[in-house]
């Protein structure tokens, strides 16, 4: 369309109506509590990267295989188990309680973690 055929209020208001397009993509909608924060560990080399973390509660932790063997992610309480994991795959999990969370690998048990959740 020939924008200049255009009367100046429809140029205005389409002006203003693309001005508004792009402020909602730039402005976030409020966050819904299953948008925790959230905290990236990898699986690399056979081990979990940061082996330890400290995080509050409320926070999501992702872990992500970079291994090109599949791993598990599994809670030593059973709290959390994840599917076989391969190479790229992604498993969360949001810690509400407070604690200490063990953690391991259910293929090569000798890969273990810890998720410590504290209030701030």
């Amino acid at each position: 369309m020939d924008h200049s055929l255009l009367s100046p209020r429809a140029r205005t208001l389409r002006a203003a109506a693309a001005t508004l397009v792009c402020a909602a993509l730039l402005i976030p909608p409020s966050m819904p509590a299953s948008a925790a924060p959230a905290l990236s560990l990898d699986i690399s080399k056979f081990a979990f990267a940061p082996k330890e973390i400290t995080v509050a509660p409320g926070t999501r932790v992702v872990w992500t295989n970079r291994d090109e063997a599949p791993h598990t992610v599994a809670g030593k309480d059973k709290s959390f188990t994840s599917k076989g994991l391969d190479t790229a795959d992604k498993f969360d999990h949001t810690f509400e309680a407070e604690g200490d969370f063990e953690y391991y690998c259910t293929l090569h048990p000798f890969m273990t973690g810890v998720v410590h959740v504290r209030k701030p």
